[in-house]
């Protein structure tokens, strides 16, 4: 016989907890309580205590739903759940939510178009160890931003000085000649830096000729830092460690109040009008994404606007089957940046990551980053056992893999490409840096400390479609994927590639070989528009050896818009078709390197070229180190 209850129980500034239970069978009240959470707008002041207690109350039964009435909703830290969180490509720091999501399954969050408005250092949503979780109608801002923003109204190109007007909105104070804006519960340096041109609400033309702001100078003077010895790896650009060997370089005055003049800046004075972005100094930048996704199977976004976030607005690891739609990053209030990182961002993901008619606009980073993470063998411990380093320490406390997860075994002076494939049996955590995996398999007798592991089964079916993506610092879309990738129907407008496709065995240490990736039906407008002497399409890596790291890439039947005459810059690649697409010279801007070849190619084979077609004025049109034709 089927039951059905319903409860209604009131909870101090909740409107109602509507508990709806269904069963045909005798079942515990945790295994079938099905919870609905019910906010209104009388909690909107603070909505953070209110939705903890109802969340960490009905928990253990099982929420489904968690709702809000249309309105706008102030959330602090003060009164938020606290929890440490290592966090890829973030700083690593104990953070405050509203939104501790932690081991629930099917729950779905619905803002029905409301606004979530953030103060200081939080993460909105903290999803992790879950499973079928949809979050839809929500917008999302800060009350203050974690970047700021300077109008430049003077420059003196014979003293190098620039002066900026600070409007209130950015609130600030000078230390021994450095600027640092304050914030609700942060503060940050100039640090990082670009030029927005508010005209085009984008960044500015040949922004490179102009930024970063030099803000640092190699320190002249030390004793005895050479007998600091390590015994093991230790990362120099480490939070710890990067301050080692540098000081402030550039001054700041106050000339009156909101009106400051800068000091010592080595590259050209940045150009009346333009709008310099400040974000404080890299590592400890990243400090709050709009969404944290860890070990969780089954994400669903709709309908979501990020306004701002001090870091990423997604960033994804270890999770599986992610799909974002109508996901859409973009500024409010008429700043010139939205979120102070990637767009999205997704490591040792599996499954699908789907991107479907997104906006991804004025972030300073990357729209989205697929990837893996290269672990570095500093240890082989016996006949099955490896202790292995988290390399970036941007990667720390990252879990290479889970229960039989196939690793590669990575020597990339030979090949980008394992030279053996083994699987786990356990990852023992012992700390941040470094665990111990103890594989299934003996270890091939020729593993040599210095090699890399990746996890060959922590990469994702994807496909990204209908998206626009403009006006933003660096790339499009970063793609290390070697499963399946295809790439339509987009519209690209970057001031670096457009779609990057790398090996980063360097310094990020992000794995992946770019394979089966389809690029077709896009349109690209005045990418590189920074200053780089970059192709908007690049295969590259960072290893100077004629591995082949790419495989089956097909460009096909998009349009390229461009002032400037690099197209496609390829190597390391067998096996790419460049088919059916059309090259116009936009005119829009002086070009940068008219001598560059439209088409670069090296350390690769297989390579074809049909049913193309040029209206550009490149003097150059093809760079190869191997006999090739182009047919235009």
């Amino acid at each position: 016989m089927n039951i059905a209850i319903k409860i209604f129980k009131t909870v101090k500034a909740i409107a109602t907890v509507a508990i709806l239970l269904i069963s045909s069978q005798s079942y515990s009240f945790s295994k079938w309580s099905d919870v609905v959470l019910e906010f209104d707008v009388s909690i909107s002041e603070d909505a953070t205590p209110a939705l903890l207690k109802g969340i960490l109350e009905a928990k253990d039964t099982g929420i489904s739903a968690i709702n809000f009435e249309k309105g706008t909703y102030h959330f602090y830290p003060d009164k938020g759940f606290e929890k440490y969180c290592y966090i890829s490509n973030h700083g690593d720091l104990m953070v405050n939510t509203a939104f501790p999501i932690l081991n629930m399954k099917d729950l779905t969050i619905n803002g029905r178009g409301s606004t979530f408005v953030f103060h200081g250092v939080m993460i909105p949503f903290l999803i992790e160890d879950s499973k079928d979780i949809t979050v839809q109608n929500i917008t999302i801002d800060w009350n203050q931003t974690f970047h700021s923003e300077g109008l430049i109204v003077a420059n003196d190109v014979i003293n190098k000085t620039f002066d900026m007007k600070i409007t209130d909105q950015y609130p600030y104070e000078i230390r021994n000649g450095e600027i640092f804006f304050i914030k609700e519960y942060y503060q940050h340096s100039m640090g990082q830096t670009i030029l927005y041109d508010p005209t085009r609400k984008a960044i500015s033309y040949n922004t490179e000729a102009y930024t970063g702001i030099t803000i640092k100078s190699r320190n002249t003077l030390s004793n005895n830092l050479e007998n600091i010895i390590y015994k093991y790896d230790h990362d120099a650009k480490d939070v710890e460690f990067k301050p080692i060997g540098f000081q402030n370089k550039v001054r700041v005055e106050q000339l009156k109040p909101g009106l400051i003049r800068v000091y010592g800046h080595s590259k050209k004075m940045p150009p009346v009008g333009h709008i310099l972005t400040m974000k404080g100094e890299q590592g400890i930048n990243r400090v709050a994404p709009a969404f944290r996704v860890l070990n969780t199977d089954g994400f669903n976004a709709k309908n979501i606007n990020i306004h701002h976030a001090g870091g990423m607005g997604i960033i994804a690891e270890n999770s599986s089957d992610l799909i974002l739609e109508r996901f859409n990053v973009t500024p409010s209030k008429g700043r010139m940046v939205s979120t102070t990182a990637d767009a999205t961002h997704f490591v040792g993901c599996r499954g699908k990551v789907v991107l479907s008619h997104c906006t991804f606009q004025n972030q300073l980073d990357d729209a989205t980053n697929v990837h893996g993470t290269y672990q570095k063998i500093v240890d082989v411990i016996d006949e099955y056992t490896i202790g292995v380093r988290m390399m970036h320490h941007q990667q720390k406390g990252f879990v290479i893999g889970k229960h039989n997860d196939r690793i590669g075994l990575i020597r990339l002076a030979n090949s980008f490409f394992p030279y053996a494939e083994l699987s786990i049996d356990k990852v023992s955590y012992f700390n941040n840096r470094y665990q111990i995996v103890k594989l299934n398999q003996k270890i091939p007798k020729n593993i040599k400390v210095g090699d890399l592991i990746e996890n060959l089964d922590a990469y994702p079916e994807v496909h990204i479609t209908n998206c626009t993506i403009s006006n933003n610092r660096a790339r499009g879309l970063l793609i290390s994927n070697s499963v399946k990738t295809i790439i339509e129907n987009n519209f690209f407008s970057t001031e670096m590639e457009a779609i990057l496709i790398p090996v980063e065995s360097g310094y990020w240490h992000e794995s992946g070989n770019g394979a089966n990736i389809i690029i077709r039906n896009n349109t690209f407008q005045d990418c590189q528009h920074s200053g780089f002497n970059r192709g908007i399409i690049r295969l590259e890596t960072d290893d100077d050896n004629a591995n082949v790291a790419f495989k089956n890439i097909k460009i096909i039947n998009n349009t390229f818009n461009h002032f400037d005459s690099a197209i496609l810059e390829v190597s390391n690649t067998d096996g790419l078709t460049f088919k059916g697409n059309k090259i116009f010279d936009s005119g829009t801007f002086p070009k940068l390197h008219p001598n560059t070849p439209v088409i670069q190619i090296k350390n690769s084979l297989n390579i074809n070229f049909n049913n193309n077609s040029y209206e550009g004025k490149a003097k150059n049109k093809l760079k190869s180190d191997t006999k090739l034709k182009i047919d235009f």
